[in-house]
C-alpha cells in the first residue's frame, strides 16, 4: 500500500461491530480518509452491541462520526448502500484497500460469487480487479463447508481472509485489549504503523 491513500471499510451485519468501530477510530487518528459503508445489518447490530445509533442518511452519518472521533472534515465520508456514482464503484476511484469488518458469510459468498448487489460487494469487487487490498474480518462460528470454500476461493484472488480470532499470549485484562488484537492484525495488512499489539518477540519475558 502507498502512504496516505483512502481506505475504504466496511461494516456488515456480524456480530463484532467493536471491531470495526475500533479500526475506524484508528484509521481516523493515522491521518487516513476513510470511505465508510454500512450495511443496513451492520447499522442494526452496531446499536445492539453498543451505544451508538448511526443516523441512516449519510450525510447525517457523516457529521455524527466527525463529532465522535473529532475528525476534520472530508476525513471520514460515508455512502449510501446503492450509492452508484461513490467513488469505490468504479475502478478510477478505487481506494488503496477495502476492510470488510466484521464481514458476514453472507457477504464472504456474494464476494466470491462477484454479485455486485449493493456498494460493498461491488466496492470488493472493484478492489479485487484493481489488484489493490481486500482484507475480510469474518465473524462466525462454527464454519460450513460453503463458507470454507469461499474463503479459499477468495484467498486465491489475492484477498486476505482474517478471521476475528484474538488471541491470548499478550495477556489481555479487558475486553478493549482483545478488540484491539484483531484491529492490530488489521492495520499491520495494511500497512498502517501500530502500537496496539507489540510484534512477536519484543516483549520477551524471562
Amino acid at each position: 500500500m502507498s502512504a496516505g491513500g483512502p481506505v475504504a471499510l466496511a461494516l456488515t451485519g456480524a456480530s463484532g461491530a467493536a471491531y470495526g468501530l475500533r479500526l475506524l477510530e484508528c484509521l481516523l487518528e493515522a491521518g487516513r480518509e476513510v470511505w465508510l459503508m454500512v450495511s443496513p445489518a451492520g447499522r442494526m447490530v452496531v446499536r445492539m452491541e453498543s451505544e451508538l445509533d448511526l443516523p441512516a442518511a449519510p450525510r447525517d452519518a457523516e457529521a455524527f462520526l466527525r463529532e465522535r472521533y473529532r475528525a476534520a472534515p472530508g476525513r471520514v465520508r460515508v455512502f449510501g448502500r446503492h450509492d452508484w456514482l461513490a467513488p469505490p464503484a468504479s475502478g478510477t476511484g478505487a481506494p488503496e484497500a477495502l476492510v470488510v469488518c466484521p464481514c458476514t458469510v453472507g457477504t464472504l459468498g456474494a464476494i466470491a460469487a462477484g454479485l455486485s448487489s449493493d456498494l460493498i460487494e461491488r466496492a470488493a469487487d472493484v478492489v479485487l480487479k484493481e489488484r489493490r487490498r481486500l482484507v475480510l474480518v469474518v465473524r462466525e462460528t462454527p464454519l460450513s463447508e460453503i463458507h470454507l470454500e469461499n474463503m479459499l476461493r477468495l484467498s486465491r484472488m489475492g484477498a486476505v481472509v482474517l478471521p476475528a480470532n484474538p488471541g491470548f499470549y499478550h495477556r489481555p485484562r479487558q475486553i478493549g485489549d482483545l478488540v484491539d488484537f484483531v484491529v492490530a492484525r488489521v492495520l499491520d495488512q495494511l500497512g498502517i504503523p501500530q502500537d496496539l499489539l507489540p510484534s512477536w518477540g519484543d516483549e520477551r519475558r524471562d
